[in-house]
């Protein structure tokens, strides 16, 4: 394994292990109900993220698409926490932090991708494991995780790694987490017929929430036609109201299963 992915496998693992364990106990949404997503809108201030097409910037569009999908679920009268709500550079470790004190039942991480290629398009849903489904979602979670390295001083080996994560990865949370990542994508993928499909990768902001959760990479900035139409409000709209559709059927899928069960 390369030299950087098992450093930042390493930062993964320490920081998941240090959140888990002091905020578990007490900060787990209650399984009976679904009333709260916590939307996090990737990188902000001095971190733009991915830069793309005729100077778009990652952190202003996923802002704006991150406050249209708040919309959208408090008009289904979904509760809203984000974890920024303007132009502001929040720490990976914040942004679980503040998910886990708003007791959220779901967490939607919001990003745009880029490539070196500007062929590459249309969005992709990832929710977390420690093996990436392919070097390309690796290469992503390696670029999404480049500013927790930022964050902190840099380890030497990864030998750690598999005994930390093996645990504390497997839980309630990851079959929850693959429904509502299948279901973004296949609504993402009705918009204009481009999928990239689910994939799973070692994300650093998705391994310290304790609640199911995805990341959502929305299109590609570095692709000229994507970057165009996701400065639009119209696109932007359209994006939200899937996404929103999404979190609607895995509410009401998660209430009738509960219903189902209490009534035997």
């Amino acid at each position: 394994m390369d030299r950087r992915i098992r450093m930042n496998l390493v930062w993964i693992a320490l920081f998941t292990l240090g959140t888990v364990t002091t905020t578990f106990a007490s900060d787990v949404a209650p399984y009976d109900r679904f009333d709260l997503v916590v939307i996090d809108p990737g990188h902000g201030g001095a971190d733009y993220g991915a830069r793309g097409a005729s100077g778009i910037r990652e952190k202003d569009v996923v802002l704006q698409v991150a406050r249209r999908i708040g919309a959208s679920l408090i008009a289904a009268k979904i509760d809203v926490v984000f974890t920024r709500k303007d132009d502001r550079f929040v720490a990976l470790s914040e942004r679980s932090a503040i998910a886990n004190r708003a007791h959220g039942d779901l967490y939607l991480s919001i990003h745009a991708n880029s490539a070196k290629s500007g062929r590459a398009r249309g969005p992709e849903t990832y929710f977390l494991s420690v093996d990436a489904s392919d070097e390309a979602a690796m290469r992503v979670a390696m670029m999404e995780n480049d500013i927790f390295g930022q964050e902190g001083a840099v380890l030497d080996s990864a030998d750690i790694v598999a005994g930390i994560l093996g645990d504390l990865i497997i839980s309630d949370h990851m079959r929850s987490s693959s429904e509502i990542a299948g279901a973004i994508q296949r609504n993402l993928a009705r918009l204009n017929g481009d999928s990239r499909g689910v994939k799973q990768a070692p994300f650093v902001v998705l391994m310290g929430v304790n609640m199911p959760a995805a990341l959502i990479e929305i299109g590609f900035l570095t692709n000229p036609n994507e970057a165009r139409r996701l400065r639009t409000q119209q696109y932007q709209d359209a994006i939200a109201n899937a996404v929103a559709r999404a979190v609607r059927s895995y509410r009401d899928a998660r209430h009738a299963r509960l219903k189902q069960e209490d009534s035997r």
